[in-house]
């Protein structure tokens, strides 16, 4: 696929850069040079290979998912400006 000056300069629109008419060459040579290194991509043969989430293989550290209440409901209604029979005590809203 190549792109003439016309598209670099639709595509300039559609991204919403200001580019001079005498710029729109050496846009569209670049937009070719980067479509020119994804076609090289496509050439490549990963077939077999999974995919990586990083370039280096490490594993997250993980803890068991256990249920708890916390054990900080003092500490945590400490902060309330209202706080009853262990709970937050909000204002009515609907009548």
């Amino acid at each position: 696929m190549s792109i003439d000056t016309k598209t670099a300069g639709r595509v300039a629109k559609l991204a919403r850069i200001a580019v001079p008419e005498d710029d729109l060459p050496r846009l569209a040579d670049e937009l070719n040079g980067i479509l020119a290194f994804m076609e090289q991509l496509n050439e490549v043969d990963v077939d077999g290979v999974e995919p990586m989430t990083s370039v280096t293989p490490q594993r997250l550290k993980r803890r068991e998912d256990v249920v708890t209440d916390g054990s900080q409901q003092e500490a945590v209604l400490a902060n309330a400006p209202d706080a009853r029979e262990g709970f937050f005590a909000v204002p009515k809203v609907v009548e």
